[in-house]
């Protein structure tokens, strides 16, 4: 999992107003009003609504751990 050496409630750079609601291919959620997806997986396909190189360290972590899949 790409999220494994992130920790829990770590922040991340959100700057789009726009959202995915929440599905079975949810892998982390964030809040802003409501909760919607943050990331998604699906096999073998991965995506984020955040900007992991603008994360800090959590960002780092969290592209570390994918370029290690």
């Amino acid at each position: 999992m790409i999220f494994e050496h992130v920790p829990q409630n770590a922040y991340m750079y959100f700057v789009h107003s726009y959202f995915v609601e929440l599905g079975p291919e949810t892998t982390a959620i964030a809040n802003y009003v409501i909760n919607y997806s943050a990331a998604l997986q699906k096999d073998n396909f991965y995506a984020v609504q955040f900007h992991p190189e603008k994360s800090a360290d959590a960002g780092q972590s969290l592209i570390e751990s994918f370029l290690k899949l």
